[in-house]
């Protein structure tokens, strides 16, 4: 069976409050684009095994959040040994919940492949367990999220008559370093309340508060950003921790 998890691109993120478990309380609006995506392959295998081929994935395999994601039900399920192929596109560390989005997927496709009968809210509570946006990716819907990121609300936000473009400057940016020198504070606006119609005004106040510490050491960040409004962006932001950028364009 084969699934393409898709990435997700943050529409303002906002880091409210540092956590006393060392996470930080974000508010943000997480949009799936699902142009953007990794090819995930399961079939049963005398053996556990994992690879992967494109974009190399650092780290040891064994601590893909695939295999987290399959072992993660294998303590509850009689699940047998799986072959797990991993097509790897999205770039990693940019910010696109590529690996967030693998693991949602692998624990989605073990459940219906081998008939589980988990509930997506079910799901949710197993993907929280992998990783703070991980849960996203099982509705995969926009929605509205806070806490770490974990906790949603969903929202009627539609932005399929525009055209989203994304660039990756091939930089690496690590979670620690993303959050070195941040300062939280309460947001002023509400995310929640974004008009479609008026994406031309989101600008002026829906920020990323990564770019104030992102956006001085890495400048080519910062030049991405203002080419897309140069071509035209009606609004262009890093997404998540970065280092990627979008920009929502008017289709013509």
């Amino acid at each position: 069976m084969v699934v393409f998890p898709n990435a997700k691109i943050n529409i303002g993120l906002n880091i409210v409050a540092k956590r006393p478990d060392g996470f930080h309380n974000i508010e943000s609006i997480f949009y799936p684009v699902v142009d953007v995506y990794d090819v995930l392959e399961i079939i049963e295998s005398k053996i556990l095994k994992f690879t992967s081929s494109g974009i190399d994935i650092p780290g040891r395999n064994e601590d893909n959040l695939c295999l987290k994601a399959y072992h993660l039900l294998k303590k509850e399920f009689n699940i047998p040994p799986v072959h797990i192929h991993l097509l790897k596109a999205i770039p990693i560390g940019a910010g696109l919940g590529g690996g967030s989005s693998d693991a949602a997927f692998t624990l989605k496709l073990l459940n219906e492949k081998f008939a589980l009968q988990l509930s997506d809210d079910q799901l949710m509570d197993y993907a929280r367990k992998l990783g703070s946006d991980c849960a996203f990716f099982i509705k995969n819907k926009p929605v509205y999220a806070f806490h770490k990121g974990d906790e949603f609300e969903p929202i009627d936000l539609d932005l399929s008559a525009y055209k989203i473009k994304i660039a990756y400057p091939n930089i690496h940016i690590g979670t620690a370093e993303a959050y070195d020198g941040v300062a939280p504070r309460a947001s002023k606006n509400d995310l929640r309340k974004l008009k479609v119609d008026a994406i031309q005004e989101w600008k002026n106040d829906v920020k990323n508060d990564f770019e104030k510490t992102i956006l001085p050491h890495y400048p080519a960040i910062q030049e991405l950003k203002e080419k897309f409004y140069d071509q035209g962006a009606l609004f262009a932001s890093m997404t998540g921790s970065g280092s990627a950028v979008f920009g929502i364009f008017g289709k013509k």
